[in-house]
């Protein structure tokens, strides 16, 4: 049986590879029965969601980014060939940024444990799309999502999906969310689903029903 925010239940899409996606990534993804992520996509340096995750903190928004290894020579180069970097510890970075950002939201310590393996040396020196499908499969079981979830390695695309990869609408102001610090910082949209989780949990999916339409 087909995910309730499933409307396109005969239809398909193609999405990139994403490290914890926006919110409304989410919602355009879980709208699909048939999703398709593009690991095979051609590196460009400018599309950074691919191993960057943005948060809010005490002060307003943080971006957490994921160290890369580029090969000698990019210019052919997909982002399968994009390893994970050891520089920094980032995984410390990370975690201590999300308990800092977090650790007072309603649901933090019920998902923290579940995200761990995602933050840990073990990832480095793996293809950074390995890294975003752990990331990925952990949200959508967070979330209850049964999307049937195919990563493509090849540079071409079917022609039958639509093709959402250089397309991510924002979250609408208008369809605001708990956030923990929205009397000091005012509600910000935009962010990584990890937000949404940690602030709402359980009702997560209701958000994104509402966003779907």
């Amino acid at each position: 049986m087909a995910s309730p925010l499933v409307i396109h239940g005969d239809s398909s899409v193609v999405l990139p590879p994403q490290f914890f996606g926006s919110i409304a990534y989410y919602a355009l993804l879980a709208s699909y029965r048939h999703v398709y992520i593009h690991d095979g996509m051609r590196f460009d340096k400018r599309f950074k969601s691919t191993h960057r995750t943005t948060i809010a903190d005490t002060r307003g928004i943080l971006d957490l980014t994921v160290p890369v290894t580029k090969p000698h020579s990019s210019s052919q180069a997909t982002w399968n060939d994009i390893s994970v970097s050891p520089h920094g510890a980032w995984w410390n970075v990370h975690l201590t940024a999300l308990e800092s950002s977090y650790g007072r939201t309603p649901f933090f310590e019920f998902y923290i444990d579940s995200l761990m393996p995602v933050f840990g040396a073990g990832v480095c020196g793996r293809p950074i799309t390995e890294l975003d499908a752990l990331a990925d499969e952990t949200v959508r079981k967070l979330l209850y999502l049964d999307n049937e979830v195919t990563h493509l390695n090849e540079r071409d695309i079917p022609g039958h999906a639509a093709d959402m990869r250089h397309i991510m609408p924002d979250t609408p102001q208008h369809h605001q969310y708990y956030q923990v610090r929205a009397g000091k910082l005012g509600f910000i949209s935009g962010l990584s689903i990890l937000d949404l989780l940690f602030n709402i949990g359980p009702e997560a999916p209701l958000y994104l029903k509402k966003l779907i339409g």
